[in-house]
């Protein structure tokens, strides 16, 4: 198992640094307790903490989540997103619910590796298997919406992905030492709404308005709108409406199924990049040619999406046309479906008079057909390069195309939409070399929105 540096993480605790929020948790022999880097409790003593890379990790040692710096609320580790590999993905397709729905055999089956293999590699890296990982994941889901939202324990056991409510206050109960109806009795407070209404957390610095700013002039009427600094979009089953806070995004979920949370939280985290490095970023981009851009827009982040096969047809709708004529077409395509088609639908779905040139028509129903067969993975199961050079196969998917759809869908933080007419025009502009490409490695993503955004 790879080894935190203990000097390290004890100075970031010592320092409340937020850079490591989501990175590692502190766990403390004397109280058995796991905390994030940011806890405003008193620093313990070095001998006797212990540092864990997952919370998993720590709950499988005997530790309880903090119950005052929650760490159900830690953004996500942007460490598994740049190196993409196997635990990667695994843990992106657990977040987005996999496991929950197919058990862990079916997620390694997603992967394409064996179900041995699968957990061979988490122990190494985590020190623990996928099922513990899953169960951390629903118990601490479970805690938020327990200590956030009025909803009834039954509801909230469903909605963290357990199977039965035995299930959830057996759970509870053996990890925590409380049951659900005792956290609840202690943590609500009066007023607190009965809706799924959640805050997702994320790292500071964060170019909020730049970000709603490039979803509003995308959103895709009949689907999403942006209004009064709110994003609101039609999702399977239900809406969601995602509002800026201080240091958090305010979800409000709508769902016919409430099952389908873990899903929607983690889909919305990806949409917004909450999970991102801005540090990182700006330390690697900052010492190149694009300083003055990172300097003149801190926090900056990429746009992901919702859903990957929806991304991918924005991505072919819009070759070669204006932004405003892509929302126009695919206005069209939800006016026709009633909501965004399925690849499975798409497939399937007439696409004449829409004002489409036969062979996007064409290009949408072939790439539609290698989705749905599971050829191309576009959620987070398959390796990048494997999904582009699978996209590249598709009839009228280029490199541009097939760059940018990593860039958002795939969220390869390196991705670079090859032959961009804006990129090229703004890097011409600004006395850039296109040989400065390669010093901008591994976060061209975040270049290319950087010299998108100073346009």
């Amino acid at each position: 198992m790879e080894t935190l540096d203990f000097d390290a993480c004890y100075r970031a605790v010592s320092a409340r640094d937020a850079r490591f929020d989501g990175r590692f948790y502190t766990a403390v022999k004397t109280t058995r307790i796991y905390c994030r880097p940011i806890c405003p409790a008193r620093t313990p003593s070095s001998r006797n903490v212990r540092f864990y890379r997952h919370a998993a990790s720590a709950e499988a040692a005997g530790f309880r989540p903090c119950k005052r710096c929650r760490p159900e609320l830690s953004p996500g580790d942007p460490g598994w997103d740049v190196r993409g590999d196997l635990v990667g993905r695994a843990l992106r397709l657990i977040d987005d619910g996999a496991a929950d729905e197919r058990g862990v055999a079916g997620l390694a089956a997603r992967l394409h590796i064996t179900e041995r293999h699968l957990h061979r590699l988490f122990v190494a890296e985590l020190g623990v298997g996928p099922l513990a990982v899953a169960r951390t994941k629903r118990l601490l889901l479970a805690k938020q919406l327990l200590t956030e939202t009025a909803l009834p324990v039954t509801d909230v056991a469903f909605a963290a992905g357990f199977g039965s409510v035995r299930q959830f206050n057996a759970a509870m109960q053996a990890t925590y030492g409380f049951t659900p109806s005792e956290m609840r009795a202690t943590a609500h407070r009066p007023g607190v709404p009965a809706a799924l209404r959640l805050r997702l957390n994320w790292r500071e610095p964060y170019d909020v308005e730049g970000l709603f700013a490039f979803l509003a002039a995308r959103a895709i009427p009949g689907l999403e709108s942006v209004d009064g600094g709110s994003y609101v979009r039609v999702i399977p089953g239900g809406t969601i409406t995602l509002t800026p806070g201080r240091g958090h995004v305010v979800l409000e979920a709508s769902l016919d199924d409430t099952r389908q949370l873990a899903r929607v939280v983690a889909r919305c985290r990806r949409l917004l990049d909450l999970d991102a490095d801005p540090a990182a970023i700006s330390e690697a981009l900052g010492s190149t040619s694009l300083a003055p851009l990172v300097a003149a827009r801190p926090g900056l982040r990429v746009p992901g999406a919702f859903d990957g096969f929806e991304l991918a047809v924005r991505a072919i709708v819009g070759q070669q046309i204006s932004v405003a004529g892509a929302r126009t077409l695919l206005g069209r395509i939800v006016a026709r479906a009633g909501r965004f088609p399925t690849a499975e639908e798409m497939a399937e779905m007439d696409l004449s008079a829409l004002g489409l040139t036969t062979r996007r028509v064409a290009t949408l129903r072939d790439l539609a057909g290698r989705v749905a067969s599971g050829e191309i993975d576009l959620d987070g199961g398959q390796d990048p390069a494997d999904a582009v050079a699978a996209l590249l196969r598709v009839p009228g998917i280029g490199p541009w195309t097939a760059g940018y759809i990593s860039l958002r869908a795939l969220r390869d933080p390196d991705a670079w939409p090859s032959g961009d007419l804006v990129l090229v025009k703004r890097m011409d502009a600004l006395g850039i070399p296109q040989d400065h490409l390669e010093r901008w490695r591994p976060w061209r993503a975040y270049a290319a929105l950087h010299l998108w955004s100073s346009s």
